[in-house]
């Protein structure tokens, strides 16, 4: 998957980063809600990650908390919901933004990102991350890893494999993987359906943490942001910048926010693999299972 994200745009404007953590609220938020529901700390860590809209990250978190009776439907959750993002977001978006705000201009200028900041970023990213949430390495690291592939410039064919024939076969051993936990007697019943009503939740509260974080920053002095930017800092790359820059043309028809919210929108890709890292280790301290 990191060979297919252009981390350009994000370095043109770091600051970005922020919306990508901002956008992490619905996980918390979801955490919290399972808990009080019933469900164990560790399932509900699991069935929280959901909000990260990051399907490996959903598994990799409810793998290492031996959430196994959840894991079917926590994936389904999360691919599911990643594939519902142009029907969940505008309405996300639309509950806490009013129509002069979706109309803020934001010009976009293009800067030339080096060709060593585009290579010595990847590996910054994962050993930042390493000392942030240790528990995230493995997945940041084969996300960047992908990127560096790309951007080293003698890697094309490994380059060309991993966005193609690489990630179609992981993606149907991850299938077939998942359909083992998916079991009748421990799919079919109401758990399911409180996982999959609390993970929509979730994803409904990341975009608004976004979107409010984004309406927090045009309080202080300085160049407005249009909120639905920050609304992009989830991790379904780039399905959630293409709905702000749709959503930006219904508001104003000249205004174009692909850009900034792609730079949201990777920030996010990056921030959900490190705040499931952050749940890993937290819960793992928390029940002494370290």
């Amino acid at each position: 998957i990191g060979a297919m994200i252009d981390f350009g745009p994000l370095l043109t404007n770091p600051k970005m980063f922020l919306f990508g953590g901002a956008a992490q609220f619905g996980i918390f938020a979801a955490i919290l809600f399972a808990a009080l529901c019933g469900f164990q700390l560790n399932d509900a860590a699991s069935i929280g990650i959901i909000g990260a809209a990051d399907g490996p990250t959903a598994i990799l978190v409810s793998r290492v908390l031996h959430s196994d009776t959840y894991m079917g439907a926590i994936a389904v959750a999360a691919y599911s919901y990643m594939a519902m993002v142009p029907i969940i977001q505008p309405f996300a978006i639309k509950l806490v933004t009013t129509k002069k705000e979706r109309m803020i201009r934001m010009p976009y200028s293009e800067h030339k990102v080096s060709k060593t900041t585009r290579i010595l970023f990847p590996i910054i990213v994962t050993m930042i991350a390493g000392f942030v949430a240790p528990a995230s390495v493995s997945l940041v690291g084969f996300l960047m890893f992908g990127n560096l592939l790309r951007e080293c410039g003698c890697l094309n064919s490994l380059s060309d494999t991993a966005q193609t024939s690489l990630v179609n076969l992981i993606t149907l051993l991850l299938g077939l993987t998942i359909a083992f936990k998916m079991q009748a007697a421990d799919f079919v019943n109401i758990k399911t359906l409180m996982i999959m009503a609390i993970g929509l939740m979730a994803f409904v509260f990341d975009s608004i943490g976004g979107v409010m974080f984004a309406k927090v920053l045009n309080l202080l002095p300085g160049k407005k942001i249009n909120p639905m930017v920050g609304g992009a800092g989830i991790s379904a790359f780039p399905m959630s910048a293409r709905v702000v820059q749709k959503m930006g043309l219904q508001a104003d028809p000249t205004n174009h926010l692909l850009m900034h919210a792609i730079g949201a929108n990777v920030a996010g890709q990056i921030g959900s693999v490190v705040a499931g890292g952050v749940v890993i280790n937290l819960v793992l301290n928390m029940l002494g299972w370290n």
